[in-house]
């Protein structure tokens, strides 16, 4: 299958680039791969919403700035987030004319919220489910558009580079796809590739991540020597709903905190302000850190929530889905505590990019949480996540347009590609291996990768996972390739690169916490 464009991913990142691509150059082919169907993925779960600049009598652009430097413990790229808070406005701007709805006021202003970290009121959100709703409006709007084509339930295997081609034109020249259906690969060969596949939290046990959160192009940027950076910056969201409902880890937003509500431990104590003296309102690694250290030291399994004062119109109106959630499980907000913990949330690190999303591989972009833009530093500032999705988008779906006319392998190239070579069939007990080792995989990156590191548990750790590689490597090897050893395939590298990394670490930074540095 031939395209001009290939975009795997179809979250905030992938959808509005496409969007924006197929407006500058209407005659590109662009097709879309999406992992499951186009709701699912990292930005539906987007509760929060998306941060940018609008009340300019009280906020400034400086202000936002500053803030981001700071979250990110002032390791952040200046000129990476000067461009991104100074586009974003104009960029949310084009969400809300591609049929994106936000929270007003009465008054029919934009309704701001405030969360941890910032100086001002500056989240522009859609009650508590803003992501879904952003997804949504992006879905009807591509379906509109004649030459974007998408495919559902397909996952990434491999990029395409010189390594098959026998070439050394040093490209990617597309990517092989597997269906989660059938579970046939197909070749789709293409002038450019996007990686927007978003996150990696399936590494860890507790992650506000949805099940398809598993490193697919990190780990394939990995096998093909592409550049990767920071990956040991997890950022842990410190409120993720205990125990888990129906197996899944459910996010509390902090704009409840931003609301009003305060944490306490099982003393009832407010204990935020013995951390820092901004409280609930720090920036998420020091409330995480924090939280970790009153389960750890009074060796309990969580904390409480307390959104009892916050007003109950306000949290009606605002966070529905957390009331109706909580009231599945039997926690009734208005009345009690809602006992949280911290969970896996983003990942600072990834494919580095420069400042049109190209990585270190000719025709190869990446954007949105798989990509290391510079922007976060060691720590995303809340709800910056979607504002550099949609910038970088942007800014790649631009310098496409002008790379399309650029001279590139002719077409004849393409066509040469080889197809994909392995494909034998598995049996039902190699399934249930692939199934052990993923949560053998989870366990270590959980108990020795999590909040808080010592260098011997990443000694050990490195040591696990070389023996997990070892034995995903031998499936792989002797079974027809399924979507589910791809994801334990990507995981166990991405995995190791990060414990990898981690060891070359030797300050604490933001995110990142090692005891031996304390």
């Amino acid at each position: 299958m031939n395209t001009d464009v290939l975009v795997i991913g179809t979250g905030i990142s992938g959808l509005s680039y496409a969007i924006k691509l197929s407006k500058l150059s209407p005659e590109t082919k662009i097709t879309l791969i999406c992992k499951e169907d186009l709701m699912e993925g990292n930005t539906r779960y987007a509760q929060g919403g998306i941060a940018a600049v609008y009340n300019f009598e009280k906020d400034s652009f400086d202000k936002h700035i500053e803030d981001t430097f700071i979250a990110g413990d002032r390791e952040g790229n200046p000129e990476v987030i000067d461009f991104v808070v100074k586009e974003g406005t104009e960029r949310v701007n084009e969400l809300i004319s591609w049929g994106t709805a936000f929270d007003t006021k009465d008054t029919k202003e934009i309704d701001l919220a405030r969360e941890g970290g910032h100086s001002e009121k500056r989240i522009l959100h859609y009650k508590d489910h803003s992501g879904s709703e952003i997804q949504r409006a992006l879905i009807n709007k591509i379906k509109a558009i004649e030459n974007i084509q998408y495919f559902e339930n397909h996952i990434l295997v491999d990029l395409i580079t010189d390594h098959h081609t026998k070439t050394n034109h040093q490209r990617c020249y597309g990517a092989y796809i597997i269906s989660t259906i059938d579970q046939e690969i197909i070749t789709i060969s293409s002038k450019l590739t996007i990686l927007s596949t978003g996150g990696i939290g399936q590494l860890y046990e507790f992650t506000t991540n949805p099940r398809v959160a598993t490193g697919d192009g990190l780990g394939a940027a990995y096998r093909a020597k592409v550049k990767i950076k920071n990956l040991p910056y997890i950022q842990f969201h410190p409120t993720a709903l205990y125990p888990k409902v129906k197996g899944e880890t459910f996010l509390i937003t902090e704009a409840l905190r931003g609301s009003g509500g305060i944490l306490k431990n099982s003393s009832g104590e407010r204990f935020m302000k013995r951390y820092d003296e901004r409280g609930e309102l720090a920036p998420r690694d020091i409330v995480s850190r924090a939280i970790a250290q009153e389960l750890l030291s009074r060796e309990e399994n969580h904390v409480l929530l307390d959104a009892t004062q916050v007003d109950q119109e306000e949290f009606m109106s605002h966070f529905p889905m957390i009331n109706e959630t909580c009231l599945s499980v039997g926690i009734d907000p208005s009345k009690e505590g809602i006992p949280v913990v911290p969970a896996a949330h983003y990942s600072c690190g990834g494919i580095e990019v420069d400042y049109h999303g190209a990585s270190s591989l000719n025709g190869l972009f990446a954007i949105g949480e798989c990509s290391h833009t510079g922007l976060h530093g060691a720590n995303r500032l809340a709800s910056n996540s979607l504002l550099e999705a949609i910038v970088y988008a942007h800014r790649a779906a631009v310098y496409s347009a002008e790379s399309l006319n650029q001279e590139l392998p002719n077409q004849r190239f393409y066509d040469q590609i080889p197809e994909w070579n392995g494909q034998e069939y598995s049996s039902d007990l190699k399934l249930i291996k692939t199934q052990k080792l993923f949560k053998e995989l989870q366990h270590v990156m959980s108990n020795k990768a999590g909040i808080f590191k010592t260098n011997e548990g990443l000694e050990q750790a490195s040591i696990e996972l070389n023996n997990l590689y070892k034995e995903t490597l031998d499936l792989y090897q002797k079974n027809k390739l399924t979507p589910q050893l791809c994801e334990l395939r990507n995981m166990v590298s991405v995995a190791y690169l990060l414990i990898n990394q981690a060891l070359e670490i030797k300050e604490n930074k933001g995110v990142f916490y090692n005891n031996d540095y304390a």
